[in-house]
C-alpha cells in the first residue's frame, strides 16, 4: 500500500437494547458510534469514483443496523462487532471504533461512557 489515509464518521446514532440489566434489554436506549477507517484513498482520488473507496453512507447504515440488531451485554462486544464489519471491506486495513452509551445506568452524574476498540486486518 502506497499510502494510509483516514475516513472518519462520528456521531452515528441508533437505538439498541444492549446492557447487563434487564431493563436495558427491555427499554433500550440510544447509542452513538464513531468509526475511523484507515485505507489508501489514492485510487479514489485518481478516478473520482466512489467504487474505489468505502461508501461512508452505506457504512453508517450498516453500523446503525448492528446497533439496532441482536442485543449484547457489553458495549465492548458491540464495538468489536462493528469493527469486524468495517474490516470486512476489502480496502480497510485498520479501524478504530468507539461506542458511546450516554444513558448508561450510573448512579452519579456523568457526561458519557465509551469503549474504543482498535482492530487491524490480519495478513492474508
Amino acid at each position: 500500500m502506497d499510502s494510509i489515509d483516514e475516513i472518519t464518521i462520528t456521531g452515528i446514532r441508533a437505538f439498541g437494547y444492549h446492557g447487563v440489566y434487564p431493563d436495558e434489554k427491555r427499554d433500550g436506549q440510544e447509542f452513538v458510534v464513531d468509526v475511523h477507517l484507515y485505507l489508501s484513498t489514492a485510487r479514489a482520488a485518481e478516478t473520482d469514483d466512489v467504487v474505489d473507496t468505502v461508501h461512508y453512507g452505506e457504512l453508517a447504515e450498516e453500523v446503525a443496523a448492528i446497533v439496532s440488531g441482536d442485543p449484547v451485554d457489553l458495549i465492548e462486544t458491540l464495538a468489536s462487532r462493528i469493527a469486524e464489519a468495517v474490516l470486512a471491506r476489502d480496502l480497510v486495513q485498520f479501524t478504530r471504533v468507539t461506542v458511546h452509551k450516554p444513558s448508561a445506568p450510573i448512579a452519579v452524574p456523568f457526561a458519557d461512557v465509551a469503549v474504543t476498540v482498535s482492530r487491524m486486518k490480519a495478513d492474508r
